[in-house]
């Protein structure tokens, strides 16, 4: 190795240390995204459905409101034309992050098909983490006649300024939905059962 390569590596040491420290832990990216969201909420649409069900959601307004955050905790109520039954609860644990759904009646009861969700299984990207369905949750979907539901996957993706995408993919059934990051919105009312 000639003096040349030398001086090069140790030049470009600090770079690479940096390059792979940011992308050695794409959790720490994904959730500091995320948090810098809180308190904020944001119009969105649907932009990927293969259910006629989906339909029910069209020529609605969409918003999402990053509404609750803790150190290892944030909640998200959507809010769906007037309905505000859905939260995404997000917790963050020493092995990655879970996603729980918290549905729940206009009366703020919890829904029969509640706290569904799953945990990441992987480190993700610092832009997306996937949750594949979790076993409580596949035992509440057999239980409820909802087997098509125990291969599910769910993403969010958070594209810093751009855009935030919830997505939930099994076999027949794409749907998604994506929140301009660019203009926040008025945040909506408390979700059902959280006033």
């Amino acid at each position: 190795m000639n003096r040349f390569s030398i001086a090069l590596a140790l030049c470009l040491a600090p770079l690479t240390a940096f390059g792979q420290s940011a992308d050695a832990n794409p959790r720490d990216a994904w959730w500091d995204s995320l948090t810098a969201l809180c308190g904020k909420a944001f119009a969105g649409e649907m932009t990927g459905f293969a259910r006629p069900a989906d339909d029910g959601w069209l020529g609605q307004r969409v918003v999402m409101h990053v509404r609750e955050c803790s150190d290892s905790e944030i909640r998200i109520p959507l809010h769906v034309g007037e309905n505000r039954s859905r939260t995404w609860v997000v917790t963050r644990s020493g092995d990655g992050f879970r996603l729980k759904h918290d549905h729940r009646h206009e009366d703020g009861s919890e829904d029969a098909v509640t706290w569904y969700g799953g945990h990441t299984t992987d480190p993700g990207r610092a832009t997306r983490q996937t949750f594949p369905v979790d076993d409580y949750s596949k035992a509440l979907f057999l239980a409820n006649g909802l087997a098509a539901s125990t291969a599910n996957f769910w993403s969010m993706e958070v594209h810093d300024g751009d855009r935030f995408a919830y997505e939930l993919v099994r076999p027949g059934r794409h749907f998604r939905a994506e929140f301009d990051l660019s203009e926040p919105v008025e945040p909506p009312p408390a979700p059902w059962g959280h006033e």
